[in-house]
């Protein structure tokens, strides 16, 4: 039956703060729509919204037919002491459908033991319906569905395993699993590709195509949204309004300029018109002034001539009191809000030899998994994407490149002069308690002009260069988001002048407008970049030399040809 799920008027708030008012969307089958916009617009409270999690403050949210159901996965990872079993039960709605089948089955056969020969339970109708909803969720069959969707997805362990000891990755595919597992006709889908490798991008992407009921996304990746939209609504801060696109990501883009472009030429016309008819009102009200006291002081004896200048002059007043009101007359476009968006560079530092790091037979063995034997060479300035599926070795062959794990067998340099900043996941150097300001601070190490601990304002001037400003700096480091913590972690880059960038995953839980400040600064470093990531366009963005494809354990390298 087809399915739709209809938001009329909605205002969304977090707190005291409105995030977006006047929302109107229909989602019917087939329709896949993107909610777009950066990280605190709203769009994953828009999701609790929908879901029921949060309160509906102005407006409504109807789903058609009632008993439609609606699956959600996430933005947050699962708790790691879950196991993938329970994760999966809890997440498809299946936990809470057994609680209430069984509360029904309780409340039934308790009313019938004391209800009169001939009279059906009053709660016959509450276990029929908890009944419909159990098995409408799959929950009949779903311990034994579990092994083969996760096998589907790549993940082949033990259902009763705790989340916690999974790699990002895997967790990834947990939630993954848990959709597929679901039987429902609206899906929900927040952040969906975090973490996930190109197998899983690929089945994230087949899955929805294949889902012939409503979809909302709100996703970074926009090679992922390019594949799957069909409309895109922007929730969008800097304008304060919000805007419906059909189409893709990419027409999005398009369309969305076009606009911009198209309200800019419609102020500047309605701006110029007016300002030429108030300049010349203003010179009519002018030479009206002037021959008016040319009149009262001009000395002219023959009183008709004095009449002929001041009717003259009347004239002139009449005529830009006219053109005034044909200004006041224009239709009025208001001026579009002026759009400020962060630009920050970052500057190699002095460059290093020209061998930037090696690695000779180099084999790493870490319990089954077995890296190698590899030998590579990275020169400087070559910029190289680390790409394989997640489990294939990236992480560990970035680590024993860079020396920071122990090789089982074979050899690994690094040259002199190179300066590395590196970028990981989680941006863990940032997950302290101390401030911004200290972290940052002590990172730094001595100034590289006088060999002392770098003055507070310096550090405090550099942070601001990259949009950390007076209300981060005295904040606990922990606490900035990962857009934030991202943009401190270069201001320190900066600071210390690395001439080699070393991303992992850098792209996960950025907004779109982080991850291109992101891409346009590491496409300006002249210096050597090598970067972990399945995203495609972050990728196609930054000017590679090289690909090293990373398959169980094993290294191939091509170079890369820029697209034309």
């Amino acid at each position: 039956m087809p399915s739709t799920l209809t938001i009329t008027d909605l205002d969304v708030a977090f707190g005291a703060r409105t995030l977006f008012t006047g929302l109107d969307l229909t989602l019917a089958d087939g329709d896949v729509t993107a909610v777009v916009g950066p990280n605190g617009s709203g769009k994953s409270t828009l999701m609790r919204t929908i879901i029921g999690e949060r309160p509906v403050e102005h407006g409504s949210i109807e789903l058609a037919p009632r008993h439609a159901t609606i699956a959600w996965l996430p933005q947050l990872l699962p708790d790691p002491e879950e196991s993938l079993l329970a994760y999966a039960r809890r997440r498809t709605g299946v936990a809470a459908a057994d609680v209430e089948l069984e509360a029904s089955t309780a409340a039934m056969a308790s009313e019938s033991d004391e209800e009169q020969p001939g009279r059906m339970p009053l709660s016959a109708d509450r276990y029929a319906r908890a009944l419909e909803r159990w098995l409408a969720l799959g929950a009949a069959d779903l311990d034994q569905r579990l092994p083969e969707v996760a096998a589907k997805v790549g993940l082949d362990i033990d259902p009763n395993r705790p989340l916690g000891s999974l790699s990002g990755g895997q967790a990834a595919r947990a939630s993954l699993v848990a959709v597929l597992l679901s039987s429902y006709d609206v899906l929900l889908l927040d952040e969906p590709t975090n973490n996930l490798d190109a197998r899983g991008l690929e089945l994230m992407a087949d899955f929805v195509h294949s889902h012939a009921g409503p979809v909302l996304i709100a996703s970074h990746d926009r090679a992922f949204l390019d594949a799957v939209t069909t409309k895109v609504v922007e929730l969008d801060l800097h304008q304060q309004r919000i805007g419906y696109y059909a189409g893709s990501y990419s027409d999005f883009v398009a369309e969305r300029a076009l606009r911009r472009g198209q309200a800019w030429e419609a102020y500047e016309s309605y701006a110029g018109a007016r300002d030429s008819l108030v300049a010349q009102a203003r010179q009519r009200h002018a030479w009206a002034e002037k021959g008016h006291r040319s009149v009262s002081v001009g000395g002219e004896t023959d009183k008709h001539i004095r009449e002929k200048h001041r009717a003259r002059a009347d004239r002139q007043a009449a005529k830009g009191a006219r053109i005034q009101r044909a200004a006041d007359r224009l239709e009025v476009v208001e001026q579009p809000r002026k759009e400020w968006r962060l630009r920050y560079t970052i500057t190699e530092g002095p460059p290093s030899a020209d061998v930037v790091a090696m690695l000779s037979d180099a084999v790493v063995r870490r319990g089954s998994f077995t890296l190698g034997p590899v030998s590579l060479v990275v020169g400087q300035g070559d910029r190289i994407a680390l790409t394989g599926d997640n489990g294939s070795g990236k992480t560990t062959l970035l680590a024993a490149l860079l020396g920071r794990i122990r090789l089982t067998s074979g050899q690994q340099s690094l040259g002199t002069r190179v300066e590395v900043g590196v970028l990981d996941q989680r941006r863990r150097l940032l997950d302290d308690d101390a401030s911004v300001l200290d972290v940052v601070r002590h990172e730094l190490g001595p100034h590289p002009r006088t060999g002392a601990p770098w003055p507070i304002a310096d550090v405090r001037t550099l942070l601001a260069k990259f949009a950390v400003g007076t209300d981060h700096v005295a904040r606990p480091a922990r606490s900035l988001s990962m857009g934030e913590r991202t943009r401190a972690l270069m201001a320190l880059f900066q600071g210390r002048q690395v001439n080699t960038l070393v991303l992992d995953e850098p792209t996960n839980h950025l907004d779109v407008e982080a991850i291109e400040q992101l891409e346009a600064a590491v496409a300006a470093f002249s210096g050597t970049v090598l970067v972990v990531s399945h995203d495609e366009s972050l990728l196609s963005g930054i000017r590679l030399t090289h690909r090293w494809h990373v398959d169980n354990g094993h290294v191939t390298v091509s170079a890369h040809l820029p697209s034309t």
